[in-house]
């Protein structure tokens, strides 16, 4: 394991069993289960950060199981358990606690489900521009961080890392999967992010939009898998300081976009050392989300 010196663990290793790893996970193949590892790094702007955040790692883990239970729809999760880990992990299992989970292997759909319940980001752009959000279009009148008419699917293309996510419309998706399953991946992106938007709302905050993967069971049904609504693949707004008109404070990596932008980063490899007051506001950060959201604490 190779931790940074705060403490945050910035990869994990199994000997003797594949591994690929991506922005933020590990995940070691096991022949018909993966062992997902979510280690501390963090990106952004499709960048992998040389520093970490201790204790991100757990908060996405935790938040992401606490989602999967709370959703209760078919996921591939197996256990979250290490004591019922392949053999080769269980020397690992103090690392592994609390920031891992053995999953089924499904095959994945090429495609990032994004549901949009409020204007703002990417959208928020191209709206101001065009009047639309990934070619829909969308009536007058809206500004930063309006509560849309209704909650959009705004996917996107599946990049690998070092590339950008491209928008696609809903024809797109149809060429990609079929229209059957499209319009499961549609269905499934809204209902889902309206439960959740529904529970965080009485925990007093707004999911403004977030992101979905699935893959495919042998029937053809979808199945809930990676990281489930959390702050790296969502923006959580509290609710006591939304106010539209400009990008409300936010629960989740926005933080750091920000702190990048203010520093001049260029948006391309390498990035730059985070100083150690960003990671801590970050790891506040973090933490408060799960906190919020789940009304449990990992401290």
């Amino acid at each position: 394991m190779k931790y940074d010196k705060n403490g945050a663990l910035l990869e994990c290793s199994l000997p003797g069993v594949p591994c690929k790893s991506g922005k933020v996970r590990d995940v070691f193949d096991f022949g018909d289960s993966l062992l997902m590892v979510v280690t501390d790094r963090i990106s952004a702007f499709d960048v992998i950060l040389p520093s970490g955040v201790p204790g991100k790692g757990r908060v996405l883990n935790s938040l992401s199981l606490f989602w999967m239970e709370f959703l209760g729809v078919p996921n591939h999760l197996l256990t979250a358990d290490p004591a019922e880990y392949p053999a080769a992990a269980k020397p690992f299992a103090a690392d592994l606690e609390g920031r891992s989970m053995l999953v089924k292997k499904v095959p994945m759909l090429p495609v990032e489900c994004i549901a949009r319940g409020y204007l703002t980001g990417s959208g928020w752009k191209e709206y101001r521009e065009k009047g639309t959000v990934n070619g829909q279009k969308l009536r007058e009148g809206y500004e930063n961080a309006s509560r849309l008419d209704e909650v959009l699917f705004t996917p996107t293309t599946k990049a690998e890392i070092g590339d950008h996510d491209e928008a696609i419309d809903y024809a797109a998706v149809e060429k990609l999967v079929g229209a059957g399953t499209a319009k499961l991946l549609k269905d499934a992106t809204v209902g889902l992010y309206s439960r959740a938007a529904e529970h965080a709302a009485k925990r007093g905050i707004i999911i403004a939009d977030t992101k979905f993967e699935f893959g495919l069971a042998q029937d053809g049904s979808l199945v809930l898998a990676d990281e489930v609504l959390t702050p790296d693949s969502s923006r959580f707004w509290p609710v006591a300081s939304y106010a539209t008109g400009k990008n409300p404070p936010s629960l989740d990596k926005q933080f750091v976009r920000d702190w990048l932008d203010e520093s001049g980063f260029n948006r391309q490899p390498p990035g730059p050392v985070l100083p150690d007051d960003v990671i801590a506001k970050t790891r506040e950060i973090y933490f408060k989300a799960y906190a919020d959201l789940s009304g449990r604490s990992l401290d």
